[in-house]
Formats: C-alpha cells, structure tokens, sequence
C-alpha cells in the first residue's frame, strides 16, 4: 500500500499518533530509568502488568480497555512496591529483586492467561494480544487516553526535571539538601508505570521496555547533555513510532508493535556506529589516528636522540643520517612499522631521506621537524622529571591527561625543572632558538657536516 495511501485511513491516523506519543513520553521518561541503572525495571512492570489485566478480565467479564489498565497499574504498583520492600529490608540486591518481581508476576500471569484461555469465553478474551501488542487495534478513545497521559507524564517530567536530575546522579546530596529522595524515587517508578501501562496495547508486555531504553540509550551517543538528551529521546521514540507504524501498514500481517522496537533497535545501531564522538566509527579513527601519532612521535625521538649521540661523539664528522633499522634498534619498534611511520613523517616535511649506496635510505630531519622533535623530547624529559620528583610538585595542579605540560607550569616552576634537566644531564642538545640550519648544512661529501 502507498504510504500516503496508508496516512489517509483514519485507523491508520490514530495508530501513528497514539505510537508517537507513546514514543515520546517512553523516551523522555526512560531517559531518567537509564541514568539511575533501573533499565530492567520497565521491563519488570511490563511483566507484572499480564497478571493485572488477567485479574481485571476475571473479575469483570469484560474485555474494556480501561479496566485492563487500571488493572495493570494495580499490578504493576504492587510490582513496584515488591521490588522496593525486597531492596530495602533484605541483603538482596535491586537487580535481583527486579528478576525474582519479574518471573514471579509474570509466571502468574501466564497461569491466569492459559486458564482464561481454556474457559469458555476465552477465545473472545483478547488478552493474549497484550503479550505482543497491538497497535492496529487502537482507537479514538485510546489514542485519547495515551495523550492525557503522555502530556501529565511531559508536564511533571518537566516541573521536576532538577529534582529527577539530582535524583539521578547524585541522590545522597539530594538528600543533604533536603529533597524527599525516596518520595521523589517513587514517584519516578509510578511514572515509568503509567507510561509502561499505555504502552501495553501498542508494543506489548515483551517488548514495551524497549521503548523505555533503547531511546535513551541512543540519545545518550549524541550529548553529554540532560536536557538535549531528553529532548533528543523524546524525538527517537517519536520518530520509531513513526517509522514501525508506516512500515508495518506497507505489508499485510506485519504487527506493528515489534516493527516499531526494530525501528528503535536501527536507530540505536546507526548511532552506535556513526555517533561523532561516541560512535565505533568515530572510536576507530580516533584510535588510528592516535596510533599513528605515537608511532611517529616514537620515531622522531628515537631520530633526535641519535642525533644526539652522534654530536657528542663525533661533532665534527660528516652526518648522513640513519635508516631504518638503526632507528628501529633504539626505539624497540619492527623495521616495517618504523618505516611505516618514516613515510608519514616525509609526507609532513619533517624527514627527509637520502639515498646510500651501500645500504637502506638513511632519515634526517628537516628544519621544521628538528624543531618539532626538540619541542617533543623536551615536553617528554619534562614529564619524566615531574614523575621523578613528583613528591616535589604535589601541589601543583597538573593534568596528566594533557600532552603537554609546559602550558601548565609557572615560570618559576618552569625554571626550576629546566635546572633538574641539566643537572640529569637530560636537557636536549640540539637547539632550536636562532634557527636550526647551523646544525643542517650538506657537506661536500654529500652527508650533513655537523
């Protein structure tokens, strides 16, 4: 069926926006379940509403859909309540309590299922589309219902948007301040509760939890943000909603419910993948570029120092320069990946190559790269002197994570490590001050005369 089609048909209309905004009131609130660790407790309360609805049909011979969620929250609070009493007052912990709340609501939910099923009326139930939703079965009333309740879940979100966000990250502070963190804590499982109860006739008892996280876990790869994060959320879910329900209208017997979390589960992957910080992509690049980076920064130290050696030995000899395995030799790297890292160095214009006749080109710097290798042995000898003496500098508010510490050194302190380089006798011997090309003439035997 053509999609513009499928959006004339007023079923189809109330489908999509009954599953938009479920979309949106799971992904603002589920936002907030991932922060605080509770990912299984959406899940938990989906399973725990079978037996609530179950009940509601028993007790009313009636197939209404209100009374099947007023059934369901019952359930479900009781649920909440289980999971509490049991975190609290036992040594269980909260990710057990969820499981033992979890199989225990839902196996009496599929014996209560199963004997409805078998009685005479059974087969006229219906219930047994809660398991799996469905979503094509909405109707005005419904879609109704899901607003009202969506909008009171966004607009308390929204008025208690700095207490959830305490209560997310740092509930004991919360609590120092004088915020009601367990009042606070209940009310955010009883909104998870609605949202999960309106969620039961779209995606089901199995699958409604994943309207929860998988939202908010993908609004996570793009923001360190809350506030975008749950906006960003909302706008996931909303656009899941949208995506399952028009795919599932192009063919016939398609459940809505799960093509709605498939299309969750593809937003989820495309920004696992290609998320510009986070992403597995972005991650390969930057790992790449990094290994590079110390590859190359490896070989032009073990470059400089040779250099080094070679003027205090010899300062007056007749320089060509070193090839690959000798450099191979002093910074404990393969010859393939020295030479890997050479070609990116020549590639910068901080090495050059020379051929030699009897053996591998030999490498010596360029002026721009013996000015680039002082500028990097010398913030790497500073390092080493600040890790000798760090007792020392214990005061000192040093980033370790920085490349560079000179920007983070006063003058003084600056002066001082400098002193300690040449009492180490580790001070770089090749200077960069008043130029470099004293130190990189070519002789008339064809080397550098140093």
């Amino acid at each position: 069926m053509n999609i513009w089609l499928a959006l004339q048909d007023p079923n189809t209309q109330w489908v999509l926006m009954g599953c938009v905004l479920l979309g949106i009131s799971s992904g603002v609130l589920g936002c907030f379940a991932f922060l605080r660790g509770r990912s299984l407790v959406g899940d938990a309360l989906a399973h725990a509403a079978l037996p609530g609805v179950c009940l509601a049909y028993l007790l009313t011979g009636s197939k209404s859909i209100g009374l099947f969620l007023i059934g369901a929250g019952v359930a479900g609070l009781l649920a909440t309540y289980c999971i509490t009493a049991i975190s609290r007052h036992t040594r269980i912990k909260e990710d057990t309590s969820l499981a033992l709340t979890l199989s225990v609501f839902f196996g009496i939910g599929i014996v209560l299922l199963t004997f409805i099923q078998h009685s005479a009326s059974g087969n006229q139930s219906g219930l047994d589309k809660f398991l799996f939703g469905q979503a094509a079965s909405l109707v005005a009333s419904d879609v109704i219902t899901i607003m009202i309740v969506a909008a009171v879940l966004i607009i308390a979100t929204g008025l208690l948007f700095k207490e959830f966000t305490l209560l997310s990250f740092d509930p004991g502070f919360g609590r120092g301040l004088g915020f009601p963190m367990g009042l606070l804590d209940g009310l955010l499982m009883l909104m998870l509760l609605m949202s999960v109860v309106i969620g039961l006739q779209a995606v089901g008892v199995v699958l409604v939890a994943a309207m929860l996280i998988a939202p908010a876990v993908t609004a996570r790869y793009w923001t360190d943000k809350l506030g975008r994060m749950v906006v960003l959320s909302g706008i996931f879910g909303a656009l899941s909603g949208v995506l399952g329900t028009l795919i599932s209208t192009q063919q016939e017997n398609l459940p809505t419910g799960p093509t709605i979390v498939l299309s969750a589960t593809a937003f989820f992957l495309i920004s696992l993948l290609f998320s510009p910080r986070r992403g597995v992509i972005a991650r390969l690049v930057r790992y790449v570029a990094m290994r590079s980076k110390v590859r190359e920064e490896d070989v032009m130290q073990a470059l400089y120092e040779r250099l080094e050696e070679r003027m205090k030995s010899r300062p007056a000899s007749v320089y060509y320069g070193f090839d690959a395995e000798n450099l191979a030799q002093k910074c404990g790297k393969r010859i393939a990946i020295v030479r890997k890292a050479l070609r990116g160095l020549e590639k910068k214009s901080l090495v050059s190559q020379r051929a030699h006749a009897q053996s591998d080109a030999y490498w010596t710097f360029t002026s721009d790269g013996l000015q680039t290798a002082h500028r990097l042995v010398l913030n790497q000898r500073l390092w080493d002197v600040y890790h000798m003496n760090q007792s020392q500098y214990h005061d000192l508010e040093i980033d370790v994570n920085q490349d560079e510490l000179a920007p983070q050194l006063s003058n003084e302190t600056l002066s001082l490590m400098l002193a300690q380089l040449k009492v180490y006798d580790l001070t770089p011997e090749l200077p960069t001050h008043g130029g470099v090309s004293h130190l990189l003439q070519p002789s008339n035997q064809g080397g550098l005369s140093m």
